[in-house]
């Protein structure tokens, strides 16, 4: 169970500070879709983000199954984000140069199962979302309504407790955002699902809550269909022992494989840079080449202007007395018989 208390999240400082949320206090149940409807600037995707832990609220609590955020350190927001977050975003985010299947597969490579499981759970996770046929097409042969449900699969492929999806309709026509929130509510039967949204039809429609905002402040919150709040002692252990779970992280061939096929993708990108990058080195060793050669040739060329005029340099011995009749002379006013001084 998710639950905030007294949230506020301020950017900026002293004059300049604005208030995003102003002490937001609501109780989500283990499942269900709730909907948080407002105009733009009221805090909707501020809530959204502080929820997922994205950002960091600036005062209150967050508690996830009776356990405070107040002191998760950035790994332990690591793991809460990749074991119980998915995210659906607008715009897809899907990478061009990978396949449907691939595309979701990445969403368990911080996960540190083996490339089986992960070929495995990614398959059923694209079935779930009717695209199991579409495993090989690339983004761009998808229409917006694939795509959209490809990023669903990618959400959720990871079992995630909570399921964050801010306007994931907005760039969907009426028949495709029909489909999307379909499978939203479908999947809101095992998870908890919460829409933020502009569609207050489409909202009233789909969900079992909603919750409007403005200004920073939930004005209304209504229940639709009444969800049973579980009883969350034995969800409290999970969430207690998955936050000492390892810190999610790529690992190095995962990493270098995705490199290589991102340079793949990009050949030209890739050829350009390597010879602009072949011209800057060669250009280099040309100065320090030039630079080296002159420095040589002035060395030599100044060794041998010398060489016709020798200077001889002879080592005397001077008493007092002699230093100081050279100052007695140097101190008159005739120097015409001072030929030359010597010490």
């Amino acid at each position: 169970m998710l639950k905030l208390i007294d949230i506020v999240k301020t950017y900026g400082e002293g004059e300049n500070a604005v208030n995003a949320l102003k002490g937001i206090n609501l109780t989500f149940p283990e499942h269900g879709v709730v909907s948080v409807l407002g105009t733009s600037g009221c805090g909707k995707t501020t809530l959204l983000n502080i929820i997922g832990g994205l950002d960091k609220y600036t005062s209150g609590d967050l508690s996830i199954d009776n356990v405070s955020t107040k002191d998760f350190s950035s790994s332990d927001w690591d793991v809460y984000r990749n074991h119980n977050v998915g995210f659906v975003f607008q715009n897809y985010y899907l990478i061009p140069h990978l396949s449907v299947l691939e595309n979701v597969m990445l969403a368990l490579d911080l996960t540190g199962v083996s490339a089986e499981e992960q070929k495995r759970r990614a398959k059923e996770a694209l079935q779930k979302v009717g695209l199991g046929d579409q495993l090989k097409k690339k983004p761009k042969q998808l229409s917006g309504g694939q795509a959209q449900r490809v990023a669903i699969a990618r959400a959720i492929v990871n079992n995630p407790k909570i399921i964050l999806a801010d306007e994931p309709t907005g760039a969907l026509d009426s028949e495709n955002s029909v489909q999307v929130l379909d499978l939203l509510r479908n999947l809101g039967k095992e998870s908890l699902v919460i829409i933020v949204t502009h569609n207050s039809e489409l909202a009233d429609k789909y969900s079992d809550r909603i919750i409007r905002m403005l200004d920073g402040n939930v004005i209304s919150d209504e229940i639709i269909n009444e969800i049973p709040v579980p009883n969350c002692s034995e969800s409290h252990e999970s969430i207690a022992t998955k936050k000492k779970t390892k810190k999610p992280n790529m690992g190095f061939f995962s990493a270098l494989k995705n490199s290589l096929k991102n340079l793949y993708y990009k050949k030209g990108r890739t050829i350009i840079t390597a010879i602009a990058g072949c011209i800057g080195v060669v250009s280099i060793s040309l100065i320090l080449a030039l630079n080296s050669g002159f420095n040589a040739y002035a060395s030599n060329y100044q060794k041998e202007s010398l060489s016709k005029y020798p200077i001889t340099v002879n080592k005397t011995q001077s008493s007092i007395a002699d230093i100081s009749g050279i100052v007695s002379n140097m101190s008159g006013n005739d120097f015409s018989t001072l030929d030359t001084v010597a010490i």
